[in-house]
């Protein structure tokens, strides 16, 4: 359908994690957590779908947040590898068992019943996030130990 169409624009992923971390602080806030940035001083550009991109970021910093017990830590940190831009979601929450890690990008799948129905019933977002990443030339890795917190990183590929 036409949703399947994302717009390509050149846009400031630096300049969009801020704002969508902006937006969260008050909610980190609130559950005592403290959101870390850790961005580089310059932009970088990417070809992108804006409200994709917000999206699947919003829903990887979202579910950081929702994990991570009080005291906790969220980061998001945003770098460069070769020709990709990395935009990384680092927890000190509960954290995925391994396996569970493998399946947890698929539609509908669930780490636990008890979790899904605190979210009403719409898994992690997770295979958006992949859907988005794919469709942008990018991709989506997790590194988790349970108990110790999870790090997902999204690769997009850099624009000129």
């Amino acid at each position: 359908g036409p949703r399947d169409q994302l717009e390509r624009a050149p846009l400031d992923l630096v300049a969009l994690a801020r704002e969508l971390a902006a937006g969260r602080a008050p909610v980190a806030e609130s559950r005592g957590l403290s959101l870390v940035l850790d961005l580089p001083p310059e932009s970088l550009p990417v070809n992108g779908d804006r409200r994709a991109l917000e999206q699947a970021l919003g829903n990887l910093l979202d579910n950081a947040l929702q994990y991570t017990p009080a005291g906790g830590r969220v980061s998001l940190r945003i770098g460069e590898a070769a020709d990709r831009i990395l935009c990384e979601v680092a927890d000190t929450g509960i954290g995925i068992a391994p396996e569970h890690q493998e399946r947890i990008f698929e539609r509908f799948y669930r780490v636990d019943k008890a979790r899904s129905r605190e979210q009403g019933g719409t898994g992690l977002g997770l295979a958006i996030v992949k859907h988005v990443a794919l469709a942008h030339g990018g991709g989506i890795t997790l590194k988790s130990t349970p108990g110790r917190g999870s790090v997902f990183t999204l690769s997009l590929p850099r624009s000129a």
